[in-house]
């Protein structure tokens, strides 16, 4: 969990920084720095439309196992 949240962190600063480059003059990279926001953006409105029009989840399609190591 605490990998999780370090990793999690990390990336964000990296996005964060690479941001300021992109606006400090590497135009370049724009467009790609752009495609997380807009993916982000399409799943949020889809999960935001499926929840409006209250269309549920789909169930899982497998069993669990018993226990550890089974």
């Amino acid at each position: 969990m605490i990998a999780t949240r370090i990793t999690v962190v990390v990336g964000l600063a990296l996005y964060v920084f690479l941001w300021v480059l992109a606006l400090n003059g590497a135009s370049s990279l724009v467009a790609p720095l752009l495609i997380p926001l807009v993916l982000a953006v399409l799943v949020a409105a889809g999960v935001a439309l499926n929840r409006y029009m209250g269309v549920e989840p789909r169930k899982q399609h497998f069993k669990d196992r018993d226990g550890p190591g089974s």
